[in-house]
């Protein structure tokens, strides 16, 4: 009986330690207020070089693009740094999902992906080093492109194309903002530069990291998986030939606020079986505890890579069999 109250006392807790962090994301929550405090995050200055190449004229099986999505840590929230802007592999791309009027990047032109990948004013994030990662793991007869379309402090419900127009409608003026610059339709965006992606190589996964606004919400995992099968529809791919990985918060033991939700993304492979967790154990965070350094980041997007390259590995011994 003992043992039996200790374990209702600690689904107590659990169900406490849920509803706070839930509450703690509200109106005046962490998220909230970090951007209310930072209505102008310029973690860049707006002048660095465009990476301008020619545009694909015909479809390259060898060329391997990767959809970004998310909220703010996917988006990118640490300065960009020199060793950033160096030693950047012409065969890793991005598709501009917007304008960025500094650098002259065209919405759904193809770039060499020098940072910021996901729109101006933002700054380092997942997507830049797990994209280095893969070209220099990869054959050179293999190219990497990246489409990023992430909106800092974001619900997933922001990506359901059923609830995003009343989200947006609810949503604090700055996040209104971030949406404005992708007609208010950021899911769509991301489905449109895809589908121009496609006529120039072959879609190969999905990159996912979003959370902090929705801690601990355990029916997460089924609103992303709502999220995922439609991109998969939309864009016609197959699960298995599409994975999907899911980036964890910064970390209780790295001092993370909104850490609760890793117990939560751990669950993700139970319920998409083609999703793969990327740990965050051990990269540096800032701070307000709720986002990465630029090393943090740089960690964090090469294990993406390094799951990638071992899920394809995978894949590929499966189907020789």
């Amino acid at each position: 009986m003992k043992n039996l109250s200790i374990i209702r006392l600690g689904a107590v807790a659990m169900l406490m330690a849920v509803a706070t962090s839930m509450s703690a994301q509200d109106k005046k929550g962490n998220v909230t207020s970090f951007y209310e405090k930072n209505s102008v995050l310029n973690y860049n200055d707006g002048n660095n070089k465009a990476g301008e190449i020619a545009q694909p004229t015909k479809f390259d099986p060898n060329f391997h693009i990767y959809l970004c999505f998310g909220q703010s840590n996917m988006e990118g929230n640490a300065r960009i740094e020199p060793q950033d802007l160096e030693g950047l592999d012409s065969r890793f791309k991005m598709m501009a999902a917007v304008d960025f009027n500094n650098t002259g990047r065209k919405q759904g032109n193809w770039y060499v992906a020098v940072p910021p990948l996901c729109r101006e004013n933002t700054g380092l994030t997942p997507a830049d080093y797990f994209g280095r990662t893969m070209v220099e793991k990869l054959p050179k007869k293999i190219s990497v492109g990246v489409i990023n379309v992430a909106i800092g402090g974001c619900s997933i419900d922001l990506f359901d194309e059923d609830k995003s127009q009343a989200y947006i409608a609810g949503a604090a003026g700055w996040l209104q903002g971030f949406c404005k610059q992708y007609d208010n339709h950021p899911y769509q965006r991301l489905i449109d530069c895809a589908k121009k992606a496609q006529k120039a190589g072959v879609i190969k996964g999905i990159l996912l990291h979003q959370g902090c606004t929705d801690n601990g919400q355990r029916d997460w995992p089924e609103r992303v998986k709502l999220v995922y099968e439609r991109m998969l529809k939309d864009l016609n791919l197959k699960a298995e030939d599409c994975p999907l990985l899911i980036g964890e918060m910064m970390t209780q033991q790295d001092g993370g606020c909104c850490s609760l939700h890793n117990s939560v993304i751990s669950s993700m492979p139970l319920v998409i079986p083609t999703s793969h967790v990327v740990s965050s154990l051990g990269c540096p965070g800032r701070p307000d505890k709720l986002h990465f350094t630029a090393e943090g980041y740089r960690e964090l997007g090469r294990r993406y890579a390094q799951i990638m390259l071992q899920v394809q590995n995978q894949s590929s011994k499966g189907k020789k069999k």
